[in-house]
């Protein structure tokens, strides 16, 4: 992502703390944010082998409470959110009125009226702004929290193991995609079971002053399981790894629900919502382009915006890269794609241009890596 020289980064609770442990600091989303410390694959294979932890403060928070915020938000997204039992997160989809995207986000609701929204980090503003252009002038209140919380994710088969042993509420029990409430080393916090590299993991949510505490008494509890601090890099290649969408990269306000996958959280049988009439008439009409999930055959790495061609002549381009990086624990360079539909099917050849030369790839099936401990 491009950063003008003119723009001032913004910084997390936790930025003196990734410069005590030497983290290499990068522009992201308008912030300055480790993209890694000891190495991307080092912290990679600390996840998927025992566990690590990444500062994600940068994402966003907004509160909807009040008696119409679950007709609110029914309006406002794909999933059906008259499903969510309290202590329960869902992940979902804003959608435009043409059915392309707004943001991912994931939902947590807290109460029978109060729902707590995650976001991406380069869309609070945008987000909170759709959200109140939506909002009702009665009944629902809304509230951008994203500068009161800081939000640490810790990833990983040994995640519980340690978590455990900072919190003062069971969650032995806890299943995926839920959450409780309690305290992190005396401070209070909500425990999501959920995260962004298919291992077992949590995403808690902090105050931003009390951030620093919690990290470092992580780093020092988490000792004995050998935790690392972990950067955005191996947050990418985890996250490729498990085939999960990355905003900006392989969705965005170009891209609807249904080209980039995400039928599965789009329910056509709910009562209305913005982008539905657009996104049922493209799913009875067919997908002209659809995202999909490739490996390099040619010793090669397709990168994002790289452009794909049906041929290695380079007359028919089809599509074009979003995501891309080797794969440390499937041992292969992977990606994601758009092309046509015609290019959809597994087993599909297509030859990415990198630096100049056509090198081929094939069409494989999501997810690279299977074996996560995600819902263990």
């Amino acid at each position: 992502m491009s950063i003008s020289v003119n723009e001032k980064l913004k910084l997390t609770p936790l930025y003196e703390e990734h410069l005590a442990l030497n983290g290499k600091m990068v522009p992201f989303a308008g912030w300055n944010m480790p993209v890694q410390y000891s190495g991307v694959v080092d912290e990679h294979k600390a996840v998927r082998n025992s566990v690590g932890i990444f500062d994600v403060s940068h994402m966003g928070e907004i509160i909807v409470t009040g008696r119409g915020a679950l007709d609110y938000l029914q309006n406002l997204v794909t999933n059906d959110v008259a499903k969510l039992q309290i202590g329960q997160a869902q992940y979902n989809a804003l959608c435009y009125e043409n059915g392309t995207l707004v943001d991912d986000i994931i939902i947590y609701r807290r109460g029978y009226d109060s729902f707590f929204i995650c976001v991406n980090a380069s869309n609070i503003e945008k987000d909170f702004a759709w959200l109140k252009e939506h909002c009702p002038k009665k009944g629902v209140i809304l509230e951008n929290v994203s500068d009161d919380y800081a939000q640490i994710a810790i990833q990983g088969p040994k995640s519980r193991e340690l978590i455990t042993k900072v919190i003062d509420v069971k969650i032995t029990d806890l299943a995926y995609y839920h959450f409780a409430e309690g305290k992190v080393l005396g401070i209070p916090a909500l425990i999501a079971r959920t995260g962004y590299t298919g291992e077992l993991g949590y995403e808690i949510y902090v105050p931003a002053s009390a951030a620093a505490k919690i990290w470092k008494g992580l780093l020092q509890v988490g000792a004995e399981y050998f935790v690392k601090p972990c950067g955005l890099g191996a947050r990418d290649t985890l996250r490729l790894e498990v085939g999960y969408l990355l905003y900006g990269n392989d969705m965005d306000s170009t891209t609807t629900a249904l080209e980039c996958g995400l039928g599965w959280v789009t329910k056509f049988d709910k009562s209305n919502f913005i982008g539905k009439e657009a996104l049922l008439k493209q799913k009875e009409l067919g997908l002209s382009k659809k995202l999909i999930a490739f490996e390099m055959q040619d010793r090669a790495i397709g990168r994002h915006g790289y452009k794909i061609f049906a041929t290695n002549d380079g007359e028919q381009e089809i599509g074009f890269v979003t995501s891309g990086c080797p794969a440390p624990t499937v041992g292969k360079n992977i990606g994601m794609a758009y092309v046509t539909q015609d290019y959809s099917k597994m087993g599909s050849q297509i030859w990415i241009e990198i630096r100049g030369e056509k090198k081929a790839a094939v069409v494989v099936k999501k997810p690279f890596f299977v074996h996560g401990s995600a819902q263990g």
